[in-house]
This record gives structure tokens, sequence and C-alpha cells, in this order.
């Protein structure tokens, strides 16, 4: 019966959970982090594809958004022309950039961009 009552070791197991507990946090933080990374590089390749493709397609060019995507592929991100259209006067770009979750797999980050004249 007095075995039970003892507590030597109690601080070393309650010191391992707590290691153990930060270092899954600071994991978890590491993979939204590069979430929020992946997601603003495609925002950034969108909005850059957009405005190329609605300078093209003012200019009256035959297929602007064949320039979206030059401008996506030299944005070098990995990011990729899901949609193109042309909306009227605008053109709206959607990418998508990979973004690695370790254990989760790896997901599409995305981000749509709409660009041309002001009116």
């Amino acid at each position: 019966m007095r075995r039970w009552c003892d507590d030597r070791g109690f601080a070393t197991v309650l010191g391992a959970f707590a290691i153990a507990a930060v270092t899954a946090i600071a994991v978890a933080v590491l993979y939204v982090g590069g979430a929020v990374v992946a997601r603003h590089r495609a925002q950034s390749a969108a909005d850059l594809a957009a405005l190329a493709a609605a300078r093209q397609h003012v200019m009256a060019e035959s297929d602007p958004c064949v320039a979206a995507r030059v401008i996506a592929d030299a944005q070098r991100v990995g990011a990729r022309i899901e949609h193109c259209r042309v909306d009227g006067i605008d053109v709206v770009v959607v990418v998508a950039v990979q973004v690695h979750l370790g254990p989760f797999g790896v997901r599409d980050a995305r981000a749509s961009a709409r660009a041309g004249p002001v009116q």
C-alpha cells in the first residue's frame, strides 16, 4: 500500500508531457505558418497574373490567359493557373500553390484576382 503513495518521478513524467505538448504546438504553428505563406504567394501570383492578362486584353491580344500563365510561371513559387476567363472588360484569374502539410498531406492554397481598366 505504501508504494502507491510514493510520488518520486512525478516531476519527470510531468516534464516529459510538457515538452511533448510544447513540441506539438510548435509543429502545428509551423504547418499553419507554411499554409499562410503559401496563401500569400498564391495571392501575389494571382494579382500579377490578372494584371498581365488585363493588359493583354486591353491591347486586344488574342488570348490574355497566355500572359497570365507566363507570369504565374515566372513567379517560381509553383503557382498554376486553375481558371482564367474574360468577364467583360475584366480578367478573372484563380491560382493555386501547393503546400506540404506533413502528416496532413499536400494541399492547394488558392487565390483569385480580378483586373481590368478603371471605368
